[in-house]
């Protein structure tokens, strides 16, 4: 199990769930429409470090941070 949590404004409480890596993880969270919206909007964290590669291997108790956008001055 990974642990999913989203900041901001995403507004979705942190959830558990399988999944071997970042892209069969995107295709579980594309199916919840308040979380699909924001998908290609963020940044992906893994364990506090930022990623890229969707194929990305993901392993038991790792932290995926979904990241929105931010602006600031």
């Amino acid at each position: 199990m990974v642990k999913v949590e989203f900041l901001g404004p995403i507004g979705v409480d942190a959830m558990e769930l399988e999944a071997k890596n970042l892209a069969e993880l995107k295709e579980i969270l594309s199916q919840n429409t308040q979380i699909s919206k924001w998908l290609e909007l963020c940044a992906v964290a893994l364990n506090d470090e930022i990623v890229n590669d969707i194929n990305q291997e993901l392993k038991n108790g790792d932290k995926i941070s979904i990241l929105p956008p931010v602006c600031g001055g």
